[in-house]
């Protein structure tokens, strides 16, 4: 390959079981508007059971001349997103790797739209943003929620979060902080862990509100608390190792911190009610409109939301924070004695 034709960009995906949402997330990538660069897209197949691989041979095979090129790679054991995105960082040719999920659906001006903030060479990486066209109620929260983060991240000019599902980062930034950190089990803020390794080695990320990625929700109560849980459990395995993040990130709303404690006070003041039912109900009492107040932002930020949303919004929020706060605490006790995630080599 000539470096006239090296692509600038590349882009990696990687794929696990992805039979029913890889059609649209290639069809959307190679319906990429108002972006003339060449490209490429790497899919990583991270040991797929169902015909994921197949399917992407036959695709790509088909390709029309003229498309973007697109290369796909096989992992001989399951190993997990980290790993899979950083086999594609390591083949990738572009200065730029951006990142996404095998299950999104980029906007035709995704691409542009990331990669605009980048033409200042003092940007680093940049993070896009989720919609959703879901109608259950728990996805609308859970989109709702994502906006409410949104609005603290456009009040910096600088963030210190890039996401997996929309990140573009310099690849020599990224090689030089070590790409993802393999030892995440799981899709579950292994992005976060190397958001603050970037961050926290004085590089700039840039938030780019208008390069969206559409994506599917929990849409169940049941699924959406599961994953709070687990995002509070490895949340807190990465606080421990940066510490200074738990007071202040430019993501995570200062509100919810107390909204988990009260929640969690609030529980714990009812078997207590038997005992002391006087000081015990005033104390819940109180505790119950501070935990009122705090979802006000939250609130405001819906008010023109379908009615369902509103109503059912406080008691949501309450329920958020009762799993949140049970992931931390199951955690709390192999945080505070190591780094859970630590090599065993």
């Amino acid at each position: 390959m000539t470096e006239t034709s090296r692509p600038r960009i590349s882009i990696v995906i990687p794929a696990y079981n992805a039979m029913r949402t890889i059609d649209l997330c290639l069809d959307s990538l190679l319906g990429q508007r108002d972006f003339s660069e060449h490209f490429e897209i790497l899919f990583v197949d991270d040991c797929s059971t169902d015909a994921t691989v197949s399917h992407l041979e036959r695709r790509i095979a088909a390709l029309p001349a003229g498309s973007p090129s697109v290369r796909l790679f096989r992992q001989a054991q399951n190993r997990g997103p980290a790993t899979a995105r950083n086999v594609g960082a390591r083949e990738a040719l572009g200065e730029i790797v951006i990142f996404t999920d095998s299950d999104c659906e980029l906007d035709p001006l995704w691409l542009r739209n990331m990669i605009r903030p980048m033409d200042d060479p003092s940007i680093a990486a940049v993070k896009g943003a989720y919609r959703t066209r879901q109608e259950p109620l728990m996805a609308r929260f859970a989109q709702a929620e994502f906006e409410e983060r949104y609005c603290l991240l456009e009040a910096h000019e600088y963030i210190d979060v890039v996401f997996s599902y929309s990140a573009a980062i310099r690849k020599s930034v990224f090689d030089a902080v070590g790409g993802f950190d393999t030892s995440f089990p799981k899709a579950d803020n292994e992005d976060t862990d190397l958001s603050w390794k970037i961050s926290g080695a004085g590089h700039r990320i840039k938030f780019a509100p208008d390069a969206i990625v559409y994506h599917r929700h929990p849409d169940t109560f049941s699924n959406y608390m599961r994953k709070k849980f687990s995002r509070a459990y490895w949340r807190a395995c990465v606080y421990r190792r940066f510490p200074e993040k738990a007071v202040k990130d430019s993501y995570t709303p200062q509100g919810l911190k107390l909204q988990i404690v009260l929640a969690l006070l609030m529980v714990g003041m009812l078997p207590l009610m038997p005992v002391w039912p006087l000081p015990a109900l005033a104390a819940f009492g109180a505790m119950a409109v501070l935990f009122l107040l705090t979802t006000r932002p939250f609130l405001a930020a819906i008010r023109d939301r379908r009615t369902d949303l509103m109503l059912s919004a406080p008691a949501l929020i309450f329920m958020r924070a009762l799993y949140m706060g049970a992931g931390l605490l199951w955690v709390l006790p192999r945080v505070l004695s190591a780094d859970p995630l630590a090599r065993k080599d």
